[in-house]
Formats: structure tokens, sequence, C-alpha cells
């Protein structure tokens, strides 16, 4: 009798394991794959980019430290390998896709420009898509931190080596987004 109680105790803790280990893999990969929808976001912002840069170098001759750290931070986000350094990288080049657009509003002839514009609209489409699955990780990556944390999962999280993972923050941009627009006529 004794022995049966241990054998069904011994088997549903075992069953309690492999079913909590089972959901921290599935958030895992989860969160993984949502990296990956990122990742062919970032690719067609990293190939557009060259494109922007060429159409603008003719008439921002005298920005030519924008548009070099612009490059700069392409080629960086390009070599970045996890995702906590592809995270750092994109906001960096983020930043430095914000400084193109201030540096943009003094050459009226470039925003008049169809080839300009067209490049701009995708831009714009894709720094949107961007957001969007930026969103979707970041849901699934606090799904799985909360899997990761909350007792007693976390004690199965321990012994696998389960971590808490990074969001996809949008870094120094953070300030820029508390402040009001500021609007000018």
């Amino acid at each position: 009798m004794v022995l049966t109680i241990v054998l069904i105790v011994v088997f549903l803790l075992a069953l309690f394991v492999m079913s909590a280990y089972n959901r921290l893999v599935r958030l895992r990969n989860t969160r993984e794959n949502a990296f990956a929808d990122i990742d062919v976001q970032l690719k067609q912002r990293h190939d557009l980019i060259p494109q922007l840069v060429e159409s603008v170098k003719g008439y921002m001759k005298h920005e030519s430290d924008t548009l070099i750290k612009v490059t700069e931070a392409r080629t960086a986000a390009m070599s970045a390998q996890s995702i906590p350094e592809k995270i750092a990288t994109e906001n960096q080049l983020s930043s430095a896709l914000s400084g193109l657009k201030v540096s943009l509003e003094a050459y009226p002839d470039l925003k008049a420009s169809a080839n300009f514009l067209q490049l701009q609209e995708e831009m714009a489409d894709i720094e949107n898509k961007l957001a969007s699955v930026r969103r979707y990780f970041n849901t699934t990556t606090r799904e799985y931190n909360n899997a990761v944390e909350t007792f007693p999962a976390n004690l199965i999280a321990g012994m696998f080596n389960f971590r808490r993972e990074t969001m996809f923050d949008v870094g120094d941009e953070r300030s820029d987004l508390n402040k009001a627009p500021q609007v000018s006529f």
C-alpha cells in the first residue's frame, strides 16, 4: 500500500516536471520564432537603407556625418549575432535613421523626389511592421519570463537552465516617446 502511494507520488511529480519543462521549451521556441519574424523585417530594412542613402547623397552633401552614422549603424546591425546584441544595434540604427529624418527637413527638393518618396513610404511600412512584430516578440518574451520566474515552474526552469530573457526595448528613444510632440506653423 505504501509502495503504491510512493509510486503514484513519484509518477505525478515526474508528470509535473515533464509538463513544466515542455511548456518552457514551447515558450522559448515561440519567442525565438517571434524574433525570426523581426529578423525578416530587419533584413528588408537593411536592404532598403543603402537605396535610401544613395538617393539622399546628392542632396545632402553637407550632411555626410548623418549618412556615415546610418551606414555604420546598418553595418553593426547586420553583423550582430545574439538577440541582445541585435536589439542594441537596431536601437542605434533607429536613432541614426531618426537623425536622417530630421536632416531631410532642410531639403524640400529631396522630399519632393518621387524615388525618395517611394523609398520613404517603404521605410515607413517596414517600420510599422517592425513595431508590430516587436510587440509580438515582447508578448512572447513576457509569457516566457513569467513561466521562468513563477513558482513552481521556476524550480524546473532553474534545474534545466532556462533564464529570463530581454525584451526588444526602444532604448534611448523611450525618453522621446514620453515627450509631447511639438507642432509649429
